[in-house]
């Protein structure tokens, strides 16, 4: 890569931190007038807000009540996408993240309580000791005191090591390069939305467990739910608009699909963070073992543990017009955000995913057993508001 094709990929990146932090197992209600339905009314919002396509599906007490997808793979053409088109999740990924984490805490591999020094201090010696000390569940719960995405990790993210080494020796070489610093916990609430503090949290998951992050997701959480179209990286195979590829959008308002490769995705190097994707229907496999609490197979972890990630660990602090796929208010568990909808009156788990070219939200009420999954493949607030205008509707309309 050249220096200037990477100095533009990392203002690209930097552009998108600002816009956004970044066959299913389940009974599937036959074809109907619902579907039917729900397909022309995610089409009327997608045309509304812009969107090249949209995607929905609600689950209840492990069935999937409704699901469609409409619109097109590619902005301005005719290439349709079906209900098996591929959406990239971003962020959302961060709580099969954390659950791989209560997979080795009931395995005793790990501790909700083991250190980033204690278990990668071997690999990466000297950090500074306010690193050494943050705790895994810290890092899922963004209260380490690990900042956001500034400039320096941003420029970490984009290393030549890409090019050099498998994902787990990048994500070494990242954690070895910024091990100096001294956290900082802000005044007030300790949270801060950070992607490198997932990524540490990953690879504590490798070191602790021998296996990459990636096997692991494959192994065990995507295989064992069913969702055979789940991947990492971009949506779209190699060489092929298969899926509903991520776009993306210049300040002036011109817009390209990105096709696959590098830069149709995160660096592989924040994985951990949020490179999924999967159809809306395997997304909605994810969901509804997310609402049935664990109790509804497969095992992947104890109703406890699991309670344990959903439940709310920290306090958000209130943001005005926060970038879409970050909290702006609320709690947050493990993965999870905690917020009061208006329209439900009462706190709901939910999460948002961007990657900047692509948008994902779930919403789970637990008591109800009922979640509902929205992706589109175009970011922006548009893109978010039109996928909280999907929950809304979707939540009202099936709610008891």
């Amino acid at each position: 890569m050249t220096k200037v094709r990477a100095d533009t990929n990392r203002l690209a990146f930097s552009m998108q931190v600002l816009i956004g932090a970044l066959g299913s197992g389940l009974l599937l209600a036959s074809a109907s007038a619902e579907e039917t339905g729900l397909e022309s009314y995610l089409d009327a919002v997608r045309i509304e807000y812009g969107l090249p396509a949209l995607a929905a599906a609600l689950v209840k007490d492990g069935v999937v009540v409704s699901a469609a997808a409409t619109g097109t793979r590619v902005h301005d053409r005719d290439m349709p996408v079906t209900i098996s088109d591929r959406f990239h999740i971003g962020s959302n990924t961060k709580s099969m993240t954390a659950t791989l984490a209560g997979m080795l805490v009931e395995e005793r591999k790990l501790r909700w309580d083991s250190r980033v020094g204690e278990v990668l201090g071997d690999d990466v010696e000297d950090m500074s000791q306010s690193l050494a000390n943050a705790t895994l569940e810290q890092l899922l719960s963004h209260s380490s005191g690990i900042p956001g995405d500034t400039d320096e990790l941003i420029e970490l993210y984009f290393s030549n090591a890409a090019f050099d080494d498998n994902p787990i020796e990048q994500r070494l070489h990242a954690l070895d390069a910024w091990k100096h610093h001294e956290l900082v916990i802000p005044d007030g609430s300790p949270f801060q939305y950070s992607n490198f503090g997932y990524m540490i949290a990953g690879m504590m998951l490798e070191k602790a467990s021998g296996t990459p992050w990636e096997q692991m997701m494959h192994e065990r959480i995507f295989a064992p739910l069913g969702m055979e179209s789940a991947g990492l990286g971009p949506q779209a195979t190699y060489g092929l608009i298969d899926a509903a590829l991520g776009h993306r959008v210049a300040p002036d308002g011109s817009v390209t699909a990105m096709l696959w490769g590098p830069a149709a995705d995160i660096p592989p190097v924040m994985a951990p963070a949020g490179n999924a994707h999967m159809s809306i229907l395997d997304y909605a496999e994810w969901a509804g073992w997310n609402a049935g609490k664990a109790t509804r197979g497969p095992r992947l972890v104890e109703p406890e543990t699991l309670q344990r990630i959903q439940a709310v660990h920290v306090q958000t602090p209130l943001r005005e017009n926060p970038p879409p796929g970050t909290p702006g208010t609320g709690g947050y568990g493990l993965g999870w955000s905690s917020v009061a909808f208006d329209w439900a009156g009462k706190p709901l788990l939910t999460h948002n995913g961007s990657n900047s070219m692509n948008l994902a939200r779930i919403v789970v009420d637990t008591e109800r057993d009922l979640a509902i999954v929205v992706t589109t493949n175009f970011p922006g607030a548009a893109a978010n508001r039109a996928a909280g205008m999907v929950i809304e509707h979707l939540y009202a309309s099936h709610a008891d």
